[in-house]
């Protein structure tokens, strides 16, 4: 049975992964391993022992992907199997994650966090964003793992999650994240030597060392920091003597417990002309996919932006401007240019006023929907009753109707999981990803088909 475990578990991963996301795969289960797969003898029930990097990942595992997982067990093992998790690092304090913010609930909170702390710097530390904390740093699902895999790195640098590799596309918090490691191992060791680069600043210093013939005294620089910190390295591919001078400091400095940290737009594997051997030392600590944040990140960003301008926002307005604006690098620009535009007019900036310069501004209106309009909506188009939509009966026509219900109260209102299991009759977070999974994959699959044409129908009323 041992000699088949291999061959099992590469089949129960190809599995998972046409059902996540890339770069989630990747930072979740591209490290595991299954240990065994027995019978129970006591209980008379198949036991899985999973071999995982962390107990991060462990529980990022058991919030998101715990029921897509056993039932890729069970079809591989045809029968359903309990799954134990057995870490491989020494065990990191799990409370963390729970304590993690999925939002800013408080005022006291937010004036906390857009409160600039002052921050000592060491000799070796170049001018950092004193904002740029993890305290100011508005937490959703989409960046959690991210923000705590960051966090416990600054607990004791060197030994957790080396290197840490964070990716995702621009806007997404990479720098403000790197920017936090380093403010908060500044705090709590005051005299450790900390180097940020950008790969273009760490480019110019190789290429000008070269050319200069004092190649000695920048490898030197380089290699006695103990947090060696590169956002963007995907810059460096394809330049030979970077990637060689990156590669050996490196090797010395995770050689000598320094603890490295490196960003980019996409994971390792996928950066063109970097070289394998480089590929290969970034991916052998933690790989972490930050997703663009979702609507309750945007929102949070925007009542911690405007506090940061000493302004009250109310969460109505920080909602409209959110459902309008995904793209987290416009959201600053288009919050001040409303809060100076209702200050102009000497009026309050309310949710009626967002909405119409918004309106203004694209050349068109976007209707704020309500998650009753929405369900009403699905409910006409399909011919059922709103009970029957929240009820627990399984036919096959209410279960499409309730998946596409859960699929656009996603994807059109950004509604957390959990509130639109509560909305459906109390449905576990877990049901709802499950349903807007399968009614995105069928989209994509069949552009064309009859359920695009459905989904393009109700979202056509509901915008008018």
């Amino acid at each position: 049975m041992k000699n088949d475990l291999k061959p099992m578990w590469n089949n129960i991963l190809a599995s998972i992964e046409t059902e996540i996301s890339k770069g989630s795969f990747l930072a979740l289960f591209k490290s595991t391993s299954l240990l065994s797969l027995e019978k129970d003898s006591s209980r008379n029930r198949l036991v899985a022992n999973i071999s995982v990097p962390s107990t991060i990942i462990i529980d990022m595992i058991k919030k998101k992907h715990l029921m897509l997982l056993k039932a890729a067990i069970k079809k591989q093992a045809k029968e359903d199997a309990d799954v134990v998790f057995v870490p491989k690092s020494l065990p990191i304090d799990t409370q963390e994650i729970k304590n993690a913010p999925l939002f800013v609930h408080t005022m006291n909170q937010l004036e906390e966090a857009a409160r600039p702390q002052p921050i000592k710097t060491s000799d070796f530390l170049p001018r950092f964003r004193s904002d740029y904390t993890f305290q100011t740093l508005a937490v959703s699902d989409s960046n959690q793992l991210a923000f705590v895999a960051a966090s416990t790195v600054t607990k004791n640098p060197g030994t957790s999650y080396n290197p840490l590799f964070l990716y995702g596309p621009s806007g997404v918090g990479k720098t403000h994240l790197m920017h936090a490691i380093a403010n908060e191992i500044n705090k709590k060791q005051p005299g450790i030597k900390i180097m940020y680069k950008t790969s273009e600043d760490f480019t110019n210093e190789v290429v000008e060392a070269i050319r200069s013939n004092q190649t000695h005294g920048m490898k030197k620089k380089f290699r006695s920091t103990d947090v060696f910190i590169v956002d963007d390295v995907q810059f460096i591919a394809g330049k030979d003597k970077v990637q060689e001078e990156l590669f050996h400091t490196f090797n010395i400095l995770i050689d000598k417990g320094a603890q490295i940290v490196l960003s980019s737009d996409r994971p390792p594997q996928e950066i063109k002309k970097l070289e394998k051997r480089l590929s290969s030392r970034f991916s052998g600590g933690l790989t972490v996919d930050i997703e663009p944040p979702d609507f309750e990140l945007r929102c949070a960003i925007l009542l911690i932006k405007a506090k940061k301008y000493g302004y009250d926002l109310p969460i109505d307005v920080a909602k409209v401007i959110a459902q309008d604006i995904e793209d987290t690098r416009f959201l600053e620009g288009t919050l001040l240019r409303l809060i100076t535009e209702a200050t102009t007019k000497g009026q309050a900036l309310t949710d009626s006023l967002a909405q119409n310069s918004l309106k203004n501004k694209t050349g068109e209106q976007k209707h704020f929907i309500r998650p009753d309009e929405l369900i009403k909506s699905v409910c006409s188009f399909y011919n059922v009753k709103p009970t029957q939509l929240k009820g627990i009966k399984r036919d096959a026509f209410l279960v499409k109707a309730r998946q596409i219900c859960m699929y656009l109260l996603k994807k059109e209102l950004h509604l957390p999981l959990v509130e639109i299991g509560n909305l459906l009759g109390g449905r576990d977070h877990t049901t709802v990803m499950h349903g807007c999974g399968k009614i995105e994959r069928l989209l994509m699959e069949k552009e064309k088909s009859a359920l695009f044409d459905e989904v393009r129908g109700i979202t056509k009323t509901l915008i008018g």
